[in-house]
């Protein structure tokens, strides 16, 4: 990332300047001649930010940079410059200008108007946009994109999550369609060097200006050497940091996994009530542990002494498994972290996803965990099963389950449920976590642990929303440096339906934000279960490939030809004869 080390404190000067003063006029963005005026502070070219405040002024700043030149109403009521007609450009000397001048005050004349901002006619160039806008999930999202009918109709654009890596631009830059055009095209390429660099500063002025909510350059023009913006638009509003990094009381989850005692609240020896399956799945999978079941109206539940409450219990306990009414689990929660529990697996369901009183029980639950040492996975999960420790918690009863080297984790319970009932038999799983509600232990916390599990080599996930979305990114990517991992995202919503103010915004649909953070942290994305599993089956019986060449062997020659047009569409490459 680039830093300006030097005039740093300048550009900050500056900018603080200016949102004062846009604080002062109520305004909640910069107008182009405030956004260009930061932006050449950054060392990033433009058309200029010179304001006439007359006619005569409009004149003298023409004459001075040289015709043609082009006219903008500057005024904080007017967002949208061109679209309300208050862009005149080619204007070829003085006369017209002075002309032009008075016709834009005219126009706007029941609007409060800043001045007129003189600019430098840009000379074309392969017109492109760049944009910043927030994702709720992964916070500061970077825009790039061919301008013009690109963006318009084709919306040839791609996102990354920003603070954005060399590498980051790089990728894309190559992986918009338009990209060819770039490289070069009947002898006419543009600086893609410098292209980069102005997505870096980009990546830069807005981590080093966390005001900026939104931002759009549009258009760039871009050049066989160098580039230009020539319009310019930051919406502005108060800095709320992004939940980002880990929580201070967050520890290594293994006791979670691989816990030597578990107490389940709720065991029953009531066939088909849920304390029963999570105790008999226990007992039927041979949990070598030790076992405590807290009832207080049974002696024994399933043949294994019971205890009234799990302070009567005497030894340690290193899990709890909860399967009571809502409303009594904060009690059960707060027994747990006085003697010590490390983890609470809250299987009962009747918290935040029930309405507001759900909610309420549910943040009484955190505000007791928040006090203590102890974490939470859930509430309204199916718990954990790890094969490698003959652990399986889930309230639906499961029967054989063989040892395996995948990793599941799925939001909802009953997903993971129902691809073990129908899959168990033909994939083995390590690993199965669900996180429910995901109150405390996140996705991307079972992310990192799994990472890290020697039994796991892939890991597959089903995931609705994403919890510290920058955070997520920063894990996986350092997970599939080692082992892939298979998501498959369901939740998929169009662009147009957000309220936006920013073009930036309009094109940043959820999914396409998903995608991009998908990409720029190595994970594969599936299209559907079917998909998903493919791949996380194939993942799991064959080693990671060490190159993009495939050797294909067949008994006939049609299949062979369609195996090879497969890999070529897929960016795989067969040997040479």
């Amino acid at each position: 990332m680039i830093h300006h080390r030097v005039k740093g404190h300048v550009v900050g000067d500056k900018f603080r300047e200016i949102l004062n003063q846009a604080d002062r006029e109520n305004r909640t963005y910069l107008v182009e001649h405030e956004c260009k005026e930061i932006l050449e502070g950054m060392g990033i070219s433009t058309t200029g930010h010179l304001v006439a405040r007359s006619e005569d002024e409009a004149a003298e700043i023409s004459n001075t940079i040289r015709y043609p030149v082009v006219l903008k109403i500057v005024s904080p009521d007017v967002v949208h410059k061109s679209d309300a007609d208050g862009v005149k450009l080619n204007l070829k000397n003085e006369e017209e200008v002075r002309r032009t001048y008075r016709d834009i005050v005219s126009a706007f004349r029941y609007q409060r108007v800043m001045g007129v901002s003189v600019q430098k006619m840009a000379r074309p160039g392969i017109e492109a946009i760049i944009g910043v806008t927030r994702d709720p999930s992964f916070g500061r999202v970077l825009m790039f994109g061919l301008g013009g009918v690109f963006v318009e109709v084709l919306k040839d654009v791609t996102f990354r999550i920003l603070p954005v890596t060399e590498k980051d631009v790089t990728d894309m830059i190559e992986e918009i369609k338009g990209y060819p055009l770039l490289k070069g095209y009947r002898g006419h390429a543009v600086d893609i060097p410098a292209l980069k660099q102005l997505l870096l500063k980009i990546s830069d002025l807005v981590t080093k200006f966390p005001e900026i909510k939104e931002l759009d350059l549009n258009p760039v023009f871009l050049y066989p050497s160098g580039n230009m913006v020539v319009d310019a638009r930051m919406f502005i509003g108060e800095f709320t940091e992004e939940a980002t990094v880990k929580s201070d009381k967050a520890q290594n989850l293994h006791g979670l996994f691989y816990p030597d005692s578990i107490a389940v609240f709720g065991a029953s020896n009531s066939e088909g009530k849920l304390g029963y399956n999570v105790f008999r799945n226990l007992l039927f999978h041979q949990f070598k542990g030790r076992l405590y079941p807290i009832n207080p109206k049974s002696e024994y539940v399933q043949g294994i002494k019971a205890y009234k409450r799990i302070t009567e219990v005497g030894e340690p306990v290193d899990l709890a498994i909860v399967v009571v009414p809502a409303d009594a689990v904060p009690q059960v929660v707060e027994d747990c972290c006085k003697i010590g529990v490390r983890f609470i697996v809250v299987e009962t369901a009747g918290f935040a996803e029930t309405g507001e009183d759900g909610k309420k029980v549910q943040a009484k639950i955190k505000k007791i965990i928040e006090q203590s040492c102890c974490r939470v996975l859930g509430p309204n999960c199916s718990g954990v099963i790890n094969t490698h420790h003959n652990m399986v918690q889930s309230i639906g009863l499961i029967g054989e389950l063989g040892k395996g080297n995948i990793g599941l984790i799925a939001q909802a319970g009953v997903y993971a449920a129902g691809i073990l009932t129908g899959l168990r038999h033909i994939m083995d799983f390590g690993i199965v976590a669900t996180i429910g509600n995901k109150m405390d232990i996140s996705e991307t916390d079972i992310l990192e642990y799994l990472g890290e599990d020697d039994h796991i080599d892939v890991i597959a996930m089903y995931m609705e929303d994403v919890k510290s979305g920058r955070r997520f990114i920063d894990v996986a990517n350092r997970v599939t440096k080692k082992k892939p991992i298979i998501v498959l995202k369901s939740g998929r919503t169009e662009a147009g339906k957000k309220a936006v103010s920013s073009h930036t915004s309009s094109l940043a649909g959820d999914d396409q934000i998903n995608s991009a953070a998908f990409r720029q942290s190595g994970i594969i994305r599936a299209r559907n279960n079917e998909h998903m599993f493919d791949l996380t089956k194939a993942f799991a019986k064959q080693p990671i490939p060490r190159s993009d060449g495939v050797l294909v062997i067949t008994y006939s020659g049609s299949l062979g030809v369609a195996a090879t047009d497969m890999l070529h569409l897929n960016g795989m490459r067969r040997p040479l004869n």
